[in-house]
């Protein structure tokens, strides 16, 4: 009888995570942790990077068998094997795979967004779309890498790679899991890393290319907006964007729905539900679920590290872009316009205006530049999706 009981337990022992954890799968295992302090004590992003990181962890255990990249990564899905033989973290995949989970973000994003800075100055749409030079900007430098046999990206992996620079964490899940299923953990991490570092990644660029004179500038009031603009904006906004890139309608689509319902002011009940219980539940599943693809097989690699730098040039490309043309619109305005709020295009919604506010009351304790910033920080929201959407059409 003791004998069995042994043997029962050096079974148990053998079969246990202990025993057949690899090194690549252990330091996953300490990245993890890292992500989870990041999320917990600095609060980098937690709403997401906590689920992500683990879920990272999840998928990482040796023997746990939640998630299968093999049913995802090599063409047609079976769905029917996911459902039978799947893990839980495999099932709930099919959310994001099936692009439920980020255009069902946007719809609370939507709830949650004023448009009325945009509504009340047009011209911020400029800004919103130059921000999003970042992303075609590291496309191309992706595709020059390549070029050169310093790594091997596809044009697809490229591309997933560029839209790290919309600073939009949906959308570039979006994209990638679409384009690029295989990165999508490392995108993910790198995606939202750069959004909780907005404070600190763009005040230097901001300073950089901007004179101290540009930074004190102040801007008039924004003019009130109306009601039944605010309704109507929604409505044109989805049809006018689908119509010119249709790929981008699943995003936009959403986004404009939240809106509508917002300011429709008549489904109060749809306002709150979208922008709190669904928002959150989708927001658990997607982080876990993302962070679940980083398998050590696919995480540790060369290709992360570059992931990592060319975010990195992703994001700083598009605040540039936005502040030059910033620069420009300041000269053809003759001085009334603030280049600081071109860095509020990449669409870290309200980070990035707040940034811009920020650093524009250094230089000058009275400036009020949030709501101007606003108008191409939610412009930079549409200006992603877009992006996105044809970049999908070009590769997808």
């Amino acid at each position: 009888m003791f004998q069995i009981f042994l043997d029962t337990l050096l079974q148990l022992l053998e079969e246990s995570a202990f025993c057949n954890i690899t090194l690549q799968q252990g330091i996953m295992l300490l990245i993890s942790f890292f992500l989870m302090y990041l999320a917990i004590v600095k609060q980098y992003e937690p709403m997401l990077m906590l689920p992500i990181a683990f879920g990272m962890a999840l998928t990482n255990i040796p023997g746990a068998e939640m998630y299968h990249p093999e049913f995802f990564l090599s063409g047609e899905v079976d769905y029917g094997q996911v459902l039978h033989d799947g893990g839980l973290l495999d099932i709930i995949y099919l959310g994001v795979k099936l692009q439920l989970f980020p255009p069902l973000i946007f719809l609370g994003i939507g709830c949650m967004t004023d448009f009325g800075p945009l509504i009340a100055n047009p011209k911020s749409f400029l800004l919103g779309a130059a921000a999003q030079g970042g992303i075609f900007l590291t496309f191309l430098g992706a595709c020059a890498l390549t070029a050169t046999g310093i790594v091997d990206f596809t044009l697809p992996q490229a591309a997933s790679i560029g839209i790290i620079g919309g600073a939009d964490g949906p959308t570039a899940i979006y994209l990638t899991s679409k384009l690029a299923p295989e990165l999508l953990g490392s995108i993910a991490v790198a995606a939202y890393s750069y959004m909780a570092l907005v404070p600190v990644i763009q005040p230097p660029i901001m300073r950089l290319l901007t004179t101290k004179k540009e930074r004190s500038i102040k801007m008039g009031q924004l003019r009130p907006v109306s009601k039944t603009e605010k309704i109507v904006f929604p409505i044109a906004v989805t049809v006018i964007v689908s119509f010119i890139v249709p790929s981008s309608a699943p995003l936009v689509g959403m986004l404009m729905l939240g809106n509508l319902f917002k300011e429709s002011g008549v489904v109060e009940r749809l306002v709150k539900t979208a922008s709190n219980e669904l928002m959150n539940i989708v927001t658990i599943m997607l982080g876990t679920v993302v962070g679940a693809t980083a398998t050590a097989a696919n995480f540790l690699s060369i290709r992360t590290i570059l992931i990592v730098v060319l975010g990195l040039v992703a994001f700083s490309m598009g605040t540039s872009c936005g502040l030059l043309l910033g620069k420009l619109m300041n000269k053809l305005s003759g001085g009334t316009i603030n280049p600081l709020i071109g860095s509020a295009g990449v669409s870290a919604v309200p980070m990035a205006a707040r940034v811009s506010q920020k650093v524009g009351q250094e230089e000058n304790p009275s400036n009020f530049l949030l709501m101007h910033a606003m108008g191409p920080n939610v412009a930079g929201v549409i200006g992603s999706a877009v992006a996105a959407g044809v970049l999908l059409a070009i590769f997808g």
